[in-house]
């Protein structure tokens, strides 16, 4: 250091260029401020300090001439640590306001401020350092170069140990925020930058000189998790391939040792749940004190401690926010980023496989997994990784990204190829998709992927294997069926629900061998639903089991109380839904109703859907099988319409054939599609099956379908359903007409 005396300081004029120098690169200097609007102050406070070094830091200044240029230079990236500043600038107390402009509008508290004034009573000392946060106040006159290098280098100790205690300060502020962030991809690291800042800050070393690395259980190499400065270039490296063996070789000693190591620089180990580990290499330029050393072994076993704490939030959020079969998000996590979604256009689709419930039926569950694991890889292959493909659940999967990577197109092109299986055999799949496009306002996850499912629904009921955008009528109609389903629920627990009953009549003889029992509903406002309306709600809610079996009751007592009215043989066919007849346990509740009854098997028959078929046909023979061995008939009803094949007909030795009314009513006797009522009637013929016409409204049908061969016969030609008084008046009306 230049020699010092206490002489005062004489202020010459402002060499050519003073003030004006770019600052030093950071950290190469102490920055410091000289605020005066008497440019031999600055000449002066320059000379005096000239080659002064203060804690091993050369000093570099920058000179502003009024207060508003100071607040220029404050406001910008330099890190001034020292500012002397003259109270009398612009104004009597232009320093003072500036000081608290500083402090105030800036927040820069860690800057430490030295005022000066060449008028000492116009700011008693005491007051002023009371008001303002300031490090000393002088009169020109008293800072001699001693006093001035002194002061300096107070302040300069004082600004570096409050930016050391901003640092730890910023540090514990990233641990705490990583324990926050659970289960985000930057909440581990946010945990390993807040060690190196906070071991920074404790050994008072740049954040240049630390990295961080993490090591996973024994199948996975250790990484580069977090670093600083020079360093940065290296995240996400294997460790193995950073490039400077000297901290390699620290991190990899204290990873295998399990330990610090305190030599070449620190390396710190810090010890995680379930075989994981941490290790920092900070490239100390100088022995570490035994102080240090002590610090550092309760800095290591805090942060151990809350690196395991965080290691279990995040297994606790993979296992909230995570698919365990597939390993994508599920449906919590697609949730949570729909609602935090940009101002971006953005569309989500729901995938939904198609017959996925016949493949785990057919096959077993292991395949059915392996399946959707195959789905799910090929679906996160399709699209770039800010669009999220997650899956909510059995074979439903979602897909949340930009409009423009979101498309049927690209999801189509998904199933467009085969999927492998595990024995390398190709299994081609089709997938029906509902899509909802996002823009302006935000809208809840939760209410987004209702809108999807409705489309989904749509999609699912007319175009199948196809896609669907959703449109607000969707929504509409889905409301509509909830409402629908609250009243059906509502008026079936109030008794609202009846059947009406509809005769059928053996063509040739005009006798009346049975009727069907039909499902009636009349709501509140008296208003009659049409059952293709709320029947298929019914099975879809799960209402229709116990409204199925309400019928079976309703429908075997009315025929039992026919008793003397009707012959013996007279039956009542009861419908029974694919939902109800895949319960486990139907043909043993259904036999139970028949016992309550008081009626024999063959008084009963069953009326079956073609969609029956496609159940496994093993136990949906067994349950047949139950049921004929106590006489109970069985019929299917509208045969045609459906895709049941004639292996399976066989199979399932139905005894009756009901013959669909879109090939008997209307003009369909002069018309071509008849000609598959005589077709059907001769399969039946064919097969020792007796048929029964539905929808038969003329006489000119009647003595058609009698001709071709069919036996039996329903219809508005004969009657229109009728309630129960009803029905036995018009019994009682053909037995007084005959």
């Amino acid at each position: 250091m230049a020699e010092q005396d206490d002489t005062p300081i004489s202020f010459a004029d402002d060499p050519a260029g003073l003030g004006h120098a770019p600052p030093p690169a950071p950290g190469a200097a102490w920055h410091v401020l000289i605020v005066d609007d008497e440019p031999d102050v600055h000449a002066a406070t320059k000379l005096a300090l000239k080659g002064i070094q203060v804690e091993g830091r050369s000093l570099a200044f920058s000179h502003a001439h009024s207060a508003a240029q100071a607040m220029q230079l404050l406001a910008g990236p330099t890190p001034f640590a020292v500012a002397f500043i003259d109270v009398v600038m612009e104004c009597e107390d232009a320093g003072l306001h500036l000081v608290r402009q500083i402090r105030e509008t800036l927040r820069n508290h860690a800057l430490r401020i030295v005022l000066r004034t060449g008028q000492p009573g116009y700011a008693p000392e005491i007051d002023t350092i009371r008001q303002y946060d300031i490090n000393d106040y002088r009169t020109k006159s008293e800072l001699t170069q001693v006093r001035l290098f002194t002061c300096l280098t107070m302040a300069v100790r004082a600004y570096a140990q409050i930016r050391q205690m901003e640092a730890g300060r910023r540090g514990l502020e990233q641990v705490l925020a990583a324990s926050i962030e659970l289960g985000k991809l930057v909440g581990l690291k946010k945990f390993a930058s807040g060690v190196v800042t906070q071991l920074c800050a404790l050994l008072n070393v740049d954040t240049q000189c630390l990295v961080c690395a993490a090591t996973h259980p024994t199948e996975y190499t250790p990484y580069v998790l977090a670093a600083g400065g020079t360093y940065s270039a290296w995240i996400g490296l294997p460790l193995q391939d950073v490039p400077e063996a000297r901290v390699r070789d620290n991190l990899q000693h204290a990873l295998l040792l399990r330990r610090h190591s305190l030599g070449d620089g620190a390396s710190l180990y810090f010890q995680g749940y379930g075989g994981q580990a941490l290790a920092a290499f900070v490239d100390v330029q100088r022995p570490l004190q035994p102080l240090e050393k002590e610090l550092l072994e309760v800095f290591c076993s805090n942060i151990s401690v809350a690196f395991e704490n965080l290691q279990l939030y995040l297994n606790i959020n993979d296992l909230a926010f995570n698919d365990s079969l597939v390993h994508l998000p599920n449906r919590n996590a697609l949730v949570q980023a729909i609602d935090g979604r940009g101002p971006q256009p953005t569309t989500v689709a729901l995938v939904d496989l198609d017959g996925f419930a016949d493949i785990n039926s057919i096959l077993d569950d292991s395949f059915g997994d392996a399946v959707l694991q195959s789905v799910a890889l090929k679906l996160r292959g399709a699209f770039p990784e800010d669009t999220m493909v997650a899956r909510l659940g059995g074979d439903l999967f979602g897909v949340y990204g930009p409009t423009r990577q979101v498309t049927p197109e690209r999801i189509a092109a998904v199933f467009a190829e085969p999927f492998a299986t595990e024995n390398d055999e190709p299994m081609r799949l089709s997938a029906t998709t509902g899509l909802v496009r996002l823009s302006g306002e935000p809208q809840p996850g939760v209410a987004v992927l209702k809108n999807a499912g409705a489309a989904l629904k749509q999609a699912k009921r007319f175009q199948r294997g196809k896609a669907l955008y959703f449109e607000a009528v969707q929504a509409d109609a889905a409301r509509d069926r909830i409402q629908m389903l609250n009243r059906l629920r509502t008026s079936f627990s109030e008794d609202r629900l009846f059947l009406h009953y509809q005769p059928f009549l053996h063509l040739r003889d005009d006798l009346v061998v049975g009727a069907e029992a039909l499902l009636r509903w009349k709501n509140a406002e008296g208003q009659f639903i049409p059952p293709d309306q709320f029947v298929p709600i019914a099975e879809q809610s799960g209402l229709m089991i116990p409204l199925g079996e309400w019928v079976a009751r309703t429908a075997m007592r009315w025929r039992a109380g026919l008793r003397g009215q009707v012959d013996e043989h007279f039956r009542v066919a009861i419908n029974v839904s694919r939902i109800q007849f895949a319960e486990p346990d139907f043909a043993q509740k259904f036999l139970a109703i028949l016992d309550n009854s008081g009626l024999r098997g063959p008084q009963v028959e069953i009326e079956l859907t073609e969609s029956v078929a496609i159940d496994n046909l093993d136990k949906l023979m067994s349950k047949l099988q139950t049921l004929r061995g106590r006489g109970i008939r069985v019929a299917m009803d509208d045969f045609g319409t459906g895709y049941s094949s004639l292996s399976v007909i066989q199979r399932l030795q139905l005894d009756h054939l009901k013959i669909d009314r879109s090939f008997v009513s209307g003009d369909q006797v002069d018309e071509g599609s008849f000609e598959i009522a005589r077709t059907v009637i001769a399969m039946a013929d064919h097969l020792r099956l007796s048929t029964i016409a539905e929808g038969v409204e003329t006489q000119a049908q009647c003595d058609a379908l009698l001709a071709a061969g069919c036996q039996e016969g329903q219809g508005y030609l004969f009657s229109r359903p009728l309630g129960e008084a009803d029905f036995l008046a018009w019994l009682r009306g053909r037995k007084s007409a005959q």
